[in-house]
């Protein structure tokens, strides 16, 4: 899933966060690696108060999250059992911790049913997504209700969609480019 040409020097670095081994690799000079750790401190830190449970499956069923530029705001890799969380997203400070945290969620969703050995070949996509966004949607409930508002509301929009909306197909190699091309134009290249 990284298969994205990193500039020759990017910062990596690792750190446990919550119990959970964490792995970053900054590829942008305008994201400071300390404030991107901060963010993800506080949505793990908001996981644990709020449903604690899903911290220890997180805990249980991933090695790692692992924080890169990616085409999406969040994915889990299967074949790597990693929770990836968007660089960007993370560095954002326009929204709070709690989409951050209700990504992680959705995520974590992904590993757990993976941990129960649901066969990928077999699996029905768009119910696994409604699944992720009814875990989301009980995540939001469980916040104070200023700091939940965003995250219902974006669950349950997800949760009415048809399935091919819901569980879209995606062509990753448009959504790098796309991606890429965001990338050069913020750091004027």
């Amino acid at each position: 899933m990284s298969d994205m040409a990193l500039p020759t020097d990017p910062e990596i670095r690792a750190a446990l966060l919550h119990g959970v081994p964490v792995h970053v690799v900054n590829t942008r000079p305008d994201i400071a690696t300390d404030d991107v750790l901060a963010r993800l401190d506080e949505a793990l830190a908001l996981i644990a108060t709020h449903q604690p449970w899903r911290l220890r499956h997180l805990q249980r069923d991933v090695r790692a999250i692992r924080v890169e530029r990616f085409p999406c705001r969040g994915a889990y890799d299967p074949a790597a059992r990693e929770v990836i969380t968007e660089l960007t997203f993370l560095a954002r400070r326009d929204i709070t911790a709690a989409p951050v945290a209700s990504s992680i969620v959705h995520e974590g969703v992904h590993a757990r049913v993976e941990a129960f050995g649901v066969r990928r070949a077999g699996r029905d996509a768009a119910r696994e997504e409604r699944l992720c966004r009814r875990a989301e949607l009980a995540f939001g409930e469980s916040l104070p209700s200023a700091l939940g508002a965003p995250v219902i509301e974006r669950a349950r929009q997800s949760l009415g969609l048809a399935d091919a909306e819901v569980a879209p197909a995606i062509d990753w190699q448009l959504a790098r480019a796309r991606q890429d091309a965001v990338d050069r134009s913020t750091l004027g290249e």
